[in-house]
């Protein structure tokens, strides 16, 4: 006899049903991102159908969607256009193997080093692309900013918007999906609130023959099952050298914007999901992709938020999505098509809503001046251009900010002891923040013939350090004084002894100030 527990059915339908409203969204953004990428449809399709499988079976993250995306798509555009279809797929490829050797080597564990200031902007910066990719489907198609249909990024100043019965009928049907998505776990959570809108919208279009666009009037999605295709491009070194750049770049931010959603998937379900497993999976999903026809892909932030908000936190959810998207790829498209865009739209707004983080505008006065221009700064970078960069500025920021408060922390102390020596004690990291004004304390033509630089308190953290060391021990030579440096760390004696060369202090070896052998030159 079979044992159901109530749990674990539950879990079940609830990963089932999130799945298949997962899929239904996923169709118009495949569609979308594979125009931005200048490719086929399809080649979009497969894409989220096969990365999604794939993550969704061996990533690190259970519950996270992935599937092709638009800041993979505008990076893949340059080349597609330049050498074709094939050298992308061939990019897509390299981009798997960089990835897997990302999580083999675990580089996944430096995604810790990103600031919270910059997951918030991450977020919120997401949250408003999103926001003005749905605002595209509120312009008139064939006009300019349009492409097959299709909202083109960064010609929204050029769309020719809906007017009159149009716009206010797309508006009405946005609006009511919204507030279904809203009212309804109000009433019951049996079944998810989102895959309720777009059934009783569609439902309403076609029952009062309602006159708004639909899925189908995008691109059609009826296909067969992806083939097995090597890249039809020469296997030479000017090929490798082609889509070596392209795959470096793509594989970096298939990589942040996956690992991003994966910390603030755990953040939402109180869980931690394992980031070198999902380097792994997300280089082994695209490797294959490359080799289906598939333009490649990485975690969706919104598709992975309609997930999780519709109950969806086991790997069946994942699978679900993706193998209903296939199913309507190969057998359902007919109705798929027939979904009007305002649901999705609806949709899209609510996950817009919910993945903001409107708690930023009540924190920017209580969190340090650096924090809040880091937040907005990742958010504006992230709109203007693509993730990885805004990733990359926030981090550099973020370094630069703690250099410099770092840099106020360093301390030192002068006295004359017993013997007649000078010490000086430091206290305080020195390293290429503060080194200048580590120097700006020493005066060898004052001090007395005898000098003791202790750095029980301090260490010397980079090369910067080590060279001011080296330029202060010169500076007491030519003086004709004698230098001591005293209780160096087992740190700074083995960036010293591995300089060498490159850095000449010039020290009196004395073992009443315990100046270690190898920390001379």
């Amino acid at each position: 006899m079979f044992e159901f527990h109530p749990s674990k059915v539950a879990t079940v339908k609830n990963d089932v049903l999130s799945g298949l409203t997962v899929a239904l969204a996923l169709v118009p953004e495949a569609v979308a991102f594979a125009f931005v990428a200048g490719v086929e449809p399809l080649v979009g399709l497969y894409a989220a159908f096969m990365v999604g499988l794939i993550t969704a079976c061996i990533g690190g993250r259970p519950g996270m969607i992935s599937g092709a995306t638009g800041a993979l798509a505008v990076v893949m555009v340059t080349l597609v256009a330049d050498h074709g279809v094939e050298y992308l797929f061939a990019t897509v490829v390299l981009m798997g193997f960089l990835q897997i050797l990302a999580g083999v080597l675990k580089l996944g564990k430096f995604i810790r080093m990103v600031p919270h200031p910059v997951m918030l902007g991450f977020v919120n910066g997401l949250a408003i692309v999103i926001f003005l990719a749905q605002l595209s489907q509120f312009g008139v198609a064939g006009e300019p900013g349009w492409l097959n249909g299709t909202f083109m990024e960064g010609s929204i100043v050029d769309v020719a918007w809906l007017e009159g019965d149009q716009l206010y009928m797309l508006l009405g049907l946005v609006t009511i999906t919204m507030m279904i998505i809203h009212f309804l776990p109000k009433l019951t959570t049996a079944v998810p609130s989102s895959l309720v809108a777009i059934v009783a919208v569609t439902l309403l279009v076609f029952g009062l023959d309602l006159n708004t666009r639909v899925v189908g009037d995008v691109a059609s999605i009826k296909g067969g099952l992806p083939t097995f295709h090597i890249p039809s491009v020469p296997f030479s070194f000017e090929t490798f050298w082609i889509i070596l750049p392209y795959s470096i770049i793509l594989a970096a931010i298939g990589l942040i914007e996956s690992l991003l959603t994966l910390r603030l998937v755990d953040e939402i379900t109180e869980s931690r999901g394992r980031g070198n497993k999902e380097c792994i999976g997300q280089g082994v999903a695209n490797t294959v992709t490359g080799m289906f026809g598939g333009m490649g892909g990485c975690a969706m932030i919104g598709q992975s938020m309609i997930n999780v908000n519709s109950g969806g936190r086991g790997r069946l959810s994942g699978i679900t999505a993706a193998l209903s998207l296939l199913l309507f790829i190969l057998v359902g498209s007919a109705l798929i098509e027939k979904i009007p865009l305002a649901a999705l739209i609806g949709v899209m707004f609510i996950v817009v809503i919910g993945t903001f983080e409107w708690s930023s505008f009540r924190i920017l006065r209580k969190v340090p001046r650096s924090d809040a221009l880091i937040l907005i700064t990742v958010s504006g970078v992230t709109v203007a251009t693509d993730l990885a960069v805004a990733v990359v500025v926030g981090v550099i920021v973020s370094a630069l900010v703690f250099a410099w408060d770092h840099a106020k922390h360093i301390r030192i102390e002068s006295k004359e002891d017993h013997k007649g020596s000078t010490v000086y004690a430091v206290t305080g990291p020195l390293f290429f923040g503060s080194v200048t004004s580590f120097l700006e304390h020493f005066d060898p033509s004052t001090d007395n013939d005898d000098v003791v630089i202790d750095f029980a308190r301090s260490r010397v953290a980079d090369h910067s350090g080590l060279e001011a060391i080296d330029t202060l021990a010169e500076r007491y030579v030519n003086a004709g004084k004698t230098l001591h440096l005293v209780h160096l760390s087992a740190e700074c004696r083995k960036l010293l002894k591995k300089a060498g060369n490159m850095v000449e202090v010039n020290v009196i070896e004395d073992p009443k100030y315990f100046v270690a052998e190898d920390a001379l030159a």
